[in-house]
């Protein structure tokens, strides 16, 4: 019996996008995220507490989720997307706004913990495990996601060899464009305000393209079809299932870091956060082994 589990390329539904945007205040970064379909609104700025954004949300059948509930905790945030993963919920895209504020600010925590004993980087480590705790649960939601960055000067060499700023890029962590479809720098242009493509894995968005930025055009680019359907939750495994595993894990040899792999394999970080279907086929592979 054959043991290859690749399907047909057509029988895998388009996912939802998960975009980054980033640019100068005031260019319509989040003005435009709020015309998305009913929006979860993480607010880490506190600025968006304000009568004519929150009359937008309300009127688009959005939520707010401020600092007051929590925003600048990147475990509460992790928490949410987890919630609005496996819980039924009317919504349809998550905006966070900004991710700048919320892993600058992890850093800085993390560097006056450590004091004198910061080196080499070693305050941002939490903030990156974190950002990747959140990506896993971003790519596994069925949801459309925004996340919102600031700009910030982009280093580099120049063409007589010296260091110096050769453009602008986000303000975050330095990989986080590569694990998103489409990386979008938002810009003024007059009274216009356009979207270049900075990175891109979707065809109808070309890499160094520029479009406006509204939603009805992004829309039309992606697919509204798929941008407003409602999303599916995750069916977690059961406390049953969870146990069987711990049992079995007992039983049979294995290699000291097989958990941790499959959990890698899987995108995530506890047995508990496996769905349904991962943990019926471990527990099935288990049972083999033990057999």
């Amino acid at each position: 019996m054959s043991k290859l589990k690749a399907v047909d390329p057509k029988a895998a539904e388009p996912s939802k996008p998960k975009i980054l945007v980033y640019g100068k205040p005031g260019v319509g970064k989040t003005w435009t995220a709020l015309d998305f379909p009913k929006v979860f609104y993480i607010d880490t700025e506190g600025g968006a507490d304000l009568a004519h954004y929150t009359d937008k949300l309300k009127k688009a059948g959005g939520v707010y989720f401020g600092p007051d509930q929590g925003s600048l905790d990147f475990i509460e945030v992790i928490g949410q997307i987890q919630a609005l993963a496996t819980e039924d919920h009317p919504y349809k895209t998550v905006v966070i706004d900004s991710f700048t504020k919320l892993f600058n600010l992890s850093v800085a925590n993390e560097a006056e913990r450590l004091g004198d004993k910061n080196a080499f980087g070693a305050d941002k480590k939490p903030a990156i495990s974190q950002t990747r705790r959140l990506i896993n649960w971003l790519t596994r939601l069925d949801m459309n996601v925004v996340l919102i960055c600031h700009e910030k000067p982009q280093w580099g060499v120049d063409s007589k060899g010296e260091r110096s700023e050769i453009g602008t890029t986000f303000d975050g962590w330095d990989k986080l464009e590569y694990e998103l479809h489409l990386c979008l720098n938002i810009i003024k242009a007059g009274a216009n305000r356009l979207a270049r493509v900075r990175k891109t894995r979707l065809t109808g968005f070309p890499d160094g393209e520029s479009f406006p930025w509204s939603y009805d055009e992004f829309a039309a680019r992606f697919g509204k079809d798929v941008i407003e359907r409602k999303g599916e939750k995750i069916k977690l495994a059961d406390d049953k299932q969870v146990a069987e595993i711990k049992r079995l894990l007992d039983l049979v040899k294995l290699p000291d870091d097989w958990v941790e792999k499959t959990l890698a394999k899987a995108g995530v970080d506890t047995l508990a956060e496996l769905n349904n279907d991962q943990a019926t086929k471990t527990i099935t592979f288990l049972k083999g082994k033990l057999q």
